[in-house]
């Protein structure tokens, strides 16, 4: 399976941190699945680091590295994923959802036949098949 891990995941894996669902764990463990992160993540953690460095110590290029050490594959934006966001369906019922960079995310899972890793509870109100909710 190809994996596409949500930031937060990806920070959690990373750091061995104990927020990291048993579920996640064991899916970014096995070694039939293909661990990707995001040129997204990577901008998310740059600039949060830019802003608050005493709340994001990890630098961008600091977590690009960490990421490619632990044997992940780095997932490019490409206009085709952009041009995927205009597809997602959400419920309209749903509570409002402004962060960019997990729609990024998740269009790119989408288009690369991903599943999209994440424990945002906001996540799920897209009605997306490649959704994960750990």
């Amino acid at each position: 399976m190809n994996c596409l891990l949500d930031t937060h995941i990806l920070l959690w894996a990373l750091t061995g941190d104990r927020k990291l669902p048993e579920r996640a764990r064991k899916l970014i463990a096995d070694e039939r699945n293909e661990i990707y992160y995001s040129t997204a993540s990577v901008w998310e953690v740059s600039i949060k680091h830019t802003l608050h460095s005493e709340i994001m110590p990890i630098s961008g290029k600091a977590l690009s590295d960490y990421c490619l050490k632990a044997g992940y594959r780095i997932l490019a934006v490409r206009d085709d994923h952009v041009f995927m966001l205009e597809t997602l369906r959400r419920a309209e019922n749903a509570p409002k959802h402004t962060d960019p960079f997990d729609r990024i995310m998740l269009a790119q899972a989408k288009a690369e036949n991903c599943v999209f890793l994440t424990h945002d509870s906001l996540i799920p109100y897209y009605e997306e098949n490649c959704i994960l909710h750990v």
